[in-house]
């Protein structure tokens, strides 16, 4: 299981917005080079975190875009899940019958324990948390210079 580009960009895009004053609005340009997302692949998740809730979009001179939500309470689970839909690790976790094996495969409680486990994890971490120590790994030069042999 892994994460699409899209969504490691999105959770990129939520943790710098979290770094913007509130009231303040970032432009397209800036967050396209702080993130490192080029500016048309940028302006598409930048479309689906607005469509999601998560981001305010603001048009003219002074414009830009914004958390919608206080970054306190916006979770890692709840970017991913923006982008990536509910997370699921398997079919047999769908509610209701999604599986004939369900009730007596030995590897479902498996599974749900791992789903169980990885979204607790996702959901424990807010993007104020991650933007936070993401600026105390810059300013300590973690990730500045390239890594050592």
């Amino acid at each position: 299981m892994q994460i699409t580009r899209a969504t490691d960009y999105a959770v990129r895009v939520m943790v710098q917005l979290a770094t913007v004053p509130e009231g303040q609005k970032m432009q397209l340009n800036t967050l396209a080079k702080l993130t490192g997302v080029r500016g048309t692949f940028l302006s598409k998740i930048l479309q689906r975190l607005v469509h999601q809730g998560l981001v305010s979009s603001h048009r003219g001179t002074g414009g830009g875009f914004c958390l919608k939500a206080l970054p306190e309470r916006v979770t890692l689970l709840r970017v991913i899940e923006s982008m990536e839909g509910t997370t699921q690790l398997n079919v047999c976790l769908k509610k209701g019958p999604s599986c004939e094996r369900k009730s007596w495969c030995g590897v479902h409680p498996v599974w749900r324990s791992a789903q169980s486990a990885l979204t607790s994890v996702l959901d424990g971490v807010s993007i104020a948390q991650l933007a936070q120590e993401t600026a105390a790994n810059l300013s300590k030069g973690a990730g500045l210079q390239p890594p050592e042999d």
